[in-house]
């Protein structure tokens, strides 16, 4: 798919109108697609969580175009999060910092923190710096669901809903944002993304791994997320093909998200190869869900992946999406969700 890197004017003047009037306006980022709001003004922020379903105490992200607008969101600046903005703003990097005293509870989840990001894909920056101020969004779906990573998903999900659905082409990394809370002089990894926890370390040393019992809440913190309407279960990757010829008897429909092509073929199977490498697995994680997710099957079934940091992001994405046993069993008695 062509990504395109820039709007036109009149899309651009479409788009801060809506923002202005207090519409929702969808645009890509390299992460996943935003469904934004003007963040200083909570009623319109308030549209988000109804058309998303998103809960009330769930905080957002606010999007800038540079650095200079922080003093206007935060109340301090720790050197941690200097360091952090300097070595990976503008990028997939979400900064939880002290909220300023006039941020709205609507964007902090009534938290005493403030979640920052400055996008770099260039569609996102046109629009920040047309506008002029901080957009707060989460990603353009419905909440739980699998994110966006192209305008079409967001026409899927919303249809003629949204006034405006900019579209940049798909999202170059494919997974939310890295998420990194700098409580005083502790800095904590709270959700993974592309930007790595070595990554971190490399600029401000020490870094605590998973939010503390009084970490805040932050976006896809949830036990689940990020999840087809399909039942998802994790599989151990060398019985992958055993576990689709189990769950396919009787002419049942299967879906699978593997590492490699079937060693047999599967009549009933709908089988996707995603290959080995992280990166390129991690930006077609949600196409290939979606995809699944479409196909009419009972189940989809993923072949777990490799340790390593590399793959952490997407371990985190999947075990958020997986369904137990509990929730989804059709009586084959015969999947589980790997820890």
């Amino acid at each position: 798919m062509v990504r395109n890197v820039r709007a036109t004017q009149v899309e651009i003047e479409a788009a801060v109108q809506a923002l202005r009037d207090g519409e929702l306006v969808a645009f890509p980022t390299e992460t996943v697609y935003g469904l934004g709001a003007n963040a200083q003004n909570p009623a319109a922020v308030r549209k988000i969580f109804e058309v998303k379903g998103r809960p009330a105490d769930h905080p957002v992200i606010v999007h800038l175009d540079s650095p200079r607008y922080l003093h206007r969101w935060v109340r301090e600046l720790p050197e941690a999060a200097n360091r952090l903005a300097e070595s990976f703003w503008p990028g997939p990097l979400t900064l939880v910092l002290p909220r300023a005293p006039h941020v709205h509870d609507v964007i902090t989840g009534g938290q005493d923190t403030v979640a920052i990001r400055v996008p770099a894909h260039p569609m996102a920056q046109q629009l920040l710096t047309a506008f002029g101020g901080g957009i707060a969004a989460p990603s353009a779906n419905r909440y739980g669901r699998i994110s966006p990573t192209r305008a079409e998903h967001v026409r899927e999900e919303f249809g003629d809903t949204l006034r405006v659905i900019l579209d940049g082409g798909e999202c170059q990394i494919g997974l939310e944002s890295t998420i990194v809370a700098c409580e005083g002089e502790q800095v904590r990894l709270l959700r993974p993304g592309s930007v790595t926890a070595a990554q971190i370390r490399a600029v401000v040393g020490e870094l605590a791994i998973g939010p503390a019992v009084d970490s805040p809440r932050v976006p896809g913190g949830g036990p689940t997320h990020y999840a087809p309407t399909t039942p998802l279960t994790i599989v151990p990757a060398g019985e992958i093909d055993a576990q689709a010829d189990a769950a396919s008897r009787g002419g049942r429909r299967v879906a699978v998200l593997a590492q490699r092509l079937p060693l047999r073929s599967h009549q009933t199977v709908t089988w996707i190869n995603a290959g080995r490498r992280p990166e390129s697995y991690a930006h077609d994680l949600y196409n290939n869900l979606r995809t699944l997710d479409r196909a009419g099957c009972q189940r989809i079934l993923v072949q777990s992946i490799p340790d390593g940091e590399r793959w952490d992001a997407v371990r985190d994405r999947l075990l958020r999406a997986a369904t137990s046993i509990a929730e989804s069993d059709d009586a084959t008695g015969s999947m589980a969700v790997l820890p």
